[in-house]
């Protein structure tokens, strides 16, 4: 595959563009592959993409349903940080926000990355000692996060409001190194690499069954036929309840909707990501000049893909007081996405009752900074059978066993 650069964009104007080829390849499905991987977003390619890299396991399908990218990976905020309060959670999301910084190198497919900072609004008092105890336990960790004073808050976002009679601004954990990406163009750049190393890239492909021999996994029976196997991999989101449900296990998850919209372009007036877990909502401005909002999750378990006035109004109407500026703007457009959400709030990364079948779910409102480390861990835990030390702590035993990884105020809220 031919490698992008400036010296291919002046060659190609020259030549009308004609020159340009597939970024990945569509075949039909071959009869047998050393590794299936289930779900072609993000975390399923990132996933496909380090058992090739990292293990040279390339004899790989990556088979989706619809197309790829088409599921939560294109309908996120694009948020990106790594200050979370838990051990097992700092290390993998900052595991991932480190690879994002030269992953447009290495895959050669400009991402986006942009490390604008992020900043987590305190509202509240109790915000404010959390706050200050993440910051706390993030510098042990080694993630670089502080708590910064009002005024600071201002100077870093000169369009918000401090002194809002219900929500007034305390302070804010900041995260410097904290950021936004393309959602599309990780997912689209994955694929590339994946297509590149020899991968299957299979769209439009369904598994309506999963084949077992003896206990242990032997193929998947999808709508283009059935396909061998001795290593499954699930990487599905909020429908990774169903396909255990045909590979025989139950997972503790819930699904449900989460929804954002954005505004219409308006002229650069904020170039930091804002959260504000107190009314549930968080603002960034896109590239194109848009104001990416978000809130919380629906209160009732569905796998929609709409949004709802309901959410519009709850969300708007808290921002408002923070940043008066938005009440002007108009929407441009809404969306939602099916998340899969567990109980401690924490991602499950782990091999299952099925041998051969390992699950990669359970990452609610954070899956898209979580991309790249996640596909690290999933990929060392297929290769060698054996939990990765990012992924140990994130296993299907820790339900049974009490081990949560209670992320309830960190990951609780759409971010």
């Amino acid at each position: 595959m031919r490698k992008y650069s400036v010296t291919a964009i002046v060659r190609e104007a020259y030549r009308y563009h004609t020159g340009w080829e597939r970024a990945w390849r569509s075949p039909e499905p071959k009869d047998e592959y050393d590794a299936i991987i289930i779900g072609a977003g993000g975390h399923g390619l990132a996933t496909a993409y380090y058992l090739g890299k990292n293990y040279g396991i390339t004899k790989v399908a990556i088979i989706e349903k619809g197309w790829l990218g088409g599921g939560n990976t294109g309908r996120n905020t694009t948020i990106i940080r790594s200050n979370y309060l838990q051990d097992p959670s700092a290390a993998i999301y900052e595991k991932a926000r480190s690879l994002y910084e030269n992953l447009s190198q290495e895959l050669n497919y400009n991402v986006m990355f942009s490390p604008r900072g992020v900043m987590m609004l305190a509202q509240t008092e109790h915000e404010i000692r959390g706050y200050r105890r993440t910051a706390h336990a993030n510098n042990l960790q080694g993630v670089e996060t502080e708590f910064i004073p009002p005024h600071t808050v201002k100077k870093l976002c000169p369009i918000i409001e401090l002194s809002g009679p219900r929500f007034p601004v305390l302070g804010a954990l900041w995260q410097p190194r904290g950021g936004t990406a393309r959602h599309d163009a990780v997912a689209w750049g994955y694929a590339r690499a994946c297509s590149d190393m020899g991968m299957d890239i299979i769209q439009q492909c369904e598994v309506t069954g999963i084949i077992k021999s003896n206990g242990k996994v032997a193929g998947v029976d999808t709508t283009k036929g059935k396909i061998k196997t001795k290593s499954l991999g699930l990487v599905v989101a909020g429908n990774s309840s169903v396909l255990a449900d045909k590979a025989g296990f139950r997972l503790p998850i819930e699904s449900v909707a989460l929804q954002a919209l954005v505004s219409e372009p308006i002229k650069p007036c904020m170039d930091v990501v804002v959260m504000a877990n107190t009314v549930h909502g968080y603002m960034s401005q896109s590239d194109k000049g848009e104001m990416v909002i978000g809130g919380g999750t629906d209160g009732f378990n569905n796998y929609t893909q709409r949004g709802s006035f309901h959410h519009i109004e709850e969300t708007v109407r808290a921002l408002i007081e923070t940043f008066p500026m938005i009440s002007r703007l108009k929407m441009l457009r809404q969306w939602g996405g099916i998340v899969d959400v567990t109980g401690d709030r924490s991602p499950i990364i782990s091999k299952t009752p099925l041998d051969g079948c390992f699950i990669n779910c359970g990452w609610g409102t954070g899956g898209f900074k979580a991309i790249p480390g996640s596909g690290w861990a999933m990929a060392e835990t297929m290769a060698t059978g054996i939990p990765s030390t990012l992924a140990s702590a994130f296993s299907l035993d820790r339900f049974k066993e009490g081990r949560f990884i209670d992320e309830s105020v960190a990951a609780g809220v759409a971010h």
